[in-house]
C-alpha cells in the first residue's frame, strides 16, 4: 500500500513570502526562482524542519524553479557523514510523489556542500581584507565575548582592529597555512562595535580548527563561520530567495553586509523569514534531542517516539501528513505553538483511506464457544476498507477457541458497560452473537477462559441476523492467528511545553512505550513496512522497518483512533 496522492492540500497556498516571489516573477527580476534547504549536518532532521522543506521546495515548485539541498557544513567538530546520509534520506522521503523534480542535487545525486566552496569563500575573505572590511584579531574567545558588549551597552574595539591590510593578508595566509594553534587568531568583519544589533559588532568570519572535515578532508585548518558561508553559498548557487526562520531576522543585516561588501557581478539573493513550526508535547532542540539519544532515554534518533523525520517514518506517519500540516499551519511571522491535536487529526485523516482494516487482540483472554466442535471452522466475511470506492472483503475463520481483549469482559461491569459480562450478550464483529455462560479461573482467581455459546443464526444472512445487541467487539481465532510483538507508542512527554524547563526529563511520559504480545489475523504475517493497517477499535499500525523479519513482523502503533488524552479516565472494572 502506498500513500495517497495528490496531497489533500493540493492547492497552492498564499502568504506574504509567496506574494513577494510572485511579484518578483511578474517583474522578471530573476531568470529562474531558486531556493535552498541548507541544514547543518550535526543531527537528524525533525518535524519542525518539515515546514521549512515544504516551503523551500513548494515555492520553487510553484514557479517551475529549483530548490538546492545543501549541507551548511562549516563546523567539522560536530558534523558527520551519518548525519548527511540521514538528512538526504529524510528529505527524499518527505517530498516523494510531490516535489522530487524540484529538488536539485550536485551532479544529480549528491547534496551541495558549503565546504565545496571553501576555496572561493577564502578568496572572498581576501577581497574583504583588501577593501579594509576585515581584519585578523588576536583576542581569545573569552575576550572576544567580553569586548562584544551587550544589547544594552556598546562593545569596544579590538586592539588589533586597525592592523594594516598588508599585515592582515599576511596573517590570514599564515592562518590558512596552519602556522597558528586553535583559537589563537580569528578573521573578523570590520563593521561597528557600537551597533545596536550585536551581530554587526565585528562578527567572526573565520576561526582556526586543526581538525579533519567529513567532506573536505584535511585540506583546511581554518573554517568559515555559518553566517559568512551561508550568504555566499546562496550567491554561488544562484539562490534568489533565501528563506529561513525568524530567529535569523537579526542576522539579515550581516547577510546583506557581506554580499554588498564584495564586488559581485550578478544579482545577489535576499533573505526572508517565517515563523518556525513548534508543536505541543514535543521538543525540537538538537541539543536536547541528542541528549535523549546519548542518555538512552530513547533507542536512537529514529525511535518512533522521537519528533525526528526518521522517527515519524518508522512510526508509520505518512509524509503526506507532514506536508499537509505545513500547509495548514501556513507561513507567517507570528511565533506560536501548534496544538498536537491538529497534527494527530491530520495523521488519522491521511491514514484513514489507505489503511486496510484487520482484527488484532492486544491483551488477549481466551473464549471457548462450547457449541462449536473441535476443529470446526466457520468462514466469515470481513471488510478490508469501507473507505474504498468499491469495498472488498476477505475471509476470517471463526473457531471453537478465540481471543478477545481482556478489557472487553467484566465480571462486575460498571454502569453503561455494553461489552461481554456473565450472562450477557455481545456481537463478534463480522461473525455472530455470543452469550457468556461460565468463567473458568485458576487457583489464584485469574481468568483462564470464558465459556460462551454462539448464535450461529445471527450471522449475516441468518434468520437472527437482525437481532440487536448493544455491544460489538473484535476477536481473532485462537488456532488460526499469529503471535507478534506490538509496540504501543504514545507522546514522549506528559506536558504541553516540555522545552520550557532546562531539564525536560521530569516531564517524560512513563507510558510513552508499552510492549505487548498480541494475537493477530494470520494474514498480517505478510505485512511489510510499506503497508498501513487499522487494527479495528485499536488504532493505526505498521510493521517496524528495523526489527521486522519476513513472516515475523513487529508492529508499531502509529496513532490511536481518537484523542484519548482529552478523555476522562476509564471507569474501574
Amino acid at each position: 500500500m502506498t500513500e495517497p496522492t495528490p496531497d489533500s492540500a493540493a492547492a497552492a497556498p498564499s502568504d506574504f513570502i509567496r506574494d513577494i516571489v510572485a511579484q518578483d516573477v511578474a517583474e522578471k527580476k530573476y531568470p529562474k526562482i531558486v531556493t535552498r534547504f541548507p541544514p547543518e549536518p550535526n543531527g537528524w532532521l525533525h518535524i519542525g524542519h518539515a515546514k521549512a522543506i515544504c516551503i523551500d521546495v513548494g515555492i520553487a515548485r510553484e514557479h517551475g524553479g529549483a530548490c538546492n539541498l545543501r549541507m551548511d557544513d562549516t563546523n567539522p567538530a560536530k558534523e558527520e557523514v551519518a548525519y548527511v546520509d540521514s538528512i538526504v534520506a529524510d528529505v527524499k522521503w518527505l517530498i516523494a510523489g510531490w516535489g522530487e523534480s524540484t529538488l536539485t542535487f550536485k551532479n544529480g545525486t549528491q547534496p551541495f556542500y558549503a565546504s565545496d566552496y571553501f576555496g572561493q569563500l577564502y578568496d572572498f575573505a581576501v577581497q574583504l581584507i583588501r577593501a579594509g572590511n576585515a581584519y585578523v584579531c588576536d583576542l581569545s574567545p573569552k575576550e572576544t565575548e567580553e569586548y562584544r558588549g551587550a544589547p544594552d551597552r556598546p562593545g569596544k574595539d579590538s586592539p588589533w582592529r586597525n592592523r594594516s591590510v598588508e599585515e592582515n593578508l599576511d596573517l590570514f595566509a599564515r592562518m590558512k597555512a596552519g602556522e597558528f594553534p586553535d583559537a589563537a587568531r580569528t578573521l573578523r568583519a570590520k563593521i561597528d562595535m557600537a551597533a545596536p544589533n550585536v551581530w554587526l559588532r565585528d562578527p567572526l568570519l573565520y576561526r582556526i580548527r586543526h581538525i579533519a572535515h567529513h567532506n573536505a578532508g584535511s585540506a583546511w585548518c581554518i573554517y568559515p563561520l555559518y553566517d559568512y558561508a551561508h550568504c555566499l553559498s546562496d550567491y554561488l548557487e544562484g539562490v534568489t530567495h533565501s528563506l529561513c526562520s525568524t530567529e535569523f531576522v537579526v542576522h539579515r543585516p550581516l547577510y546583506d553586509w557581506i554580499l554588498e561588501g564584495l564586488s559581485l557581478p550578478r544579482a545577489v539573493p535576499h533573505q526572508y523569514e517565517f515563523a518556525k513550526l513548534n508543536i505541543s508535547y514535543m521538543i525540537f532542540s538538537k541539543r536536547k534531542l541528542l541528549q535523549l539519544v546519548q542518555e538512552r532515554i530513547v533507542s536512537g534518533w529514529d525511535d518512533p517516539r522521537m519528533p525526528t523525520l526518521a522517527g515519524a517514518r518508522r512510526r508509520g506517519i505518512p509524509a503526506s501528513a507532514l506536508r499537509r500540516l505545513a500547509a495548514e499551519v501556513g507561513v507567517t511571522t507570528y511565533e506560536s505553538v501548534t496544538d498536537i491535536a491538529l497534527f494527530e487529526h491530520i495523521v488519522r485523516e491521511e491514514l484513514n483511506a489507505p489503511a486496510q482494516r484487520r482484527l488484532a487482540v492486544l491483551r488477549p483472554v481466551k473464549v471457548v464457544l462450547t457449541n462449536l466442535a473441535e476443529g470446526e471452522v466457520i468462514p466469515c466475511l470481513a471488510t478490508n476498507n469501507p473507505q474504498d470506492p468499491v469495498p472488498t472483503s476477505r475471509s476470517i475463520d471463526l473457531t471453537r477457541e478465540i481471543w478477545i481483549e481482556s478489557d472487553d469482559f467484566a465480571e462486575v461491569p460498571p454502569p453503561k458497560y455494553f461489552r461481554l459480562r456473565p450472562g450477557g450478550e455481545v456481537r463478534l464483529k463480522y461473525a455472530c452473537i455470543i452469550t457468556c455462560q461460565e468463567v473458568v479461573k485458576d487457583a489464584g482467581g485469574h481468568i483462564q477462559e470464558i465459556r460462551c455459546t454462539a448464535d450461529l443464526d445471527s450471522r449475516a444472512g441468518g434468520p437472527n441476523s437482525g437481532k440487536k445487541v448493544k455491544g460489538t467487539i473484535h476477536w481473532v481465532s485462537a488456532t488460526r492467528s499469529i503471535e507478534a510483538e506490538v509496540r504501543l507508542y504514545d507522546r514522549l512527554f506528559a506536558v504541553a511545553e516540555p522545552a520550557a524547563a532546562e531539564d525536560f526529563r521530569p516531564h517524560l511520559n512513563p507510558h510513552s512505550l508499552t510492549v505487548v504480545t498480541a494475537k493477530l489475523e494470520s494474514s498480517l504475517a505478510a505485512a511489510t513496512p510499506a503497508d498501513r493497517y487499522q487494527f479495528e477499535r485499536l488504532g493505526y499500525f505498521t510493521a517496524d522497518p528495523v526489527d521486522s523479519r519476513p513472516g515475523r513482523p513487529v508492529f508499531n502503533r502509529t496513532i490511536t483512533l481518537k484523542d484519548t488524552w482529552a478523555q476522562p479516565a476509564p471507569a474501574k472494572k
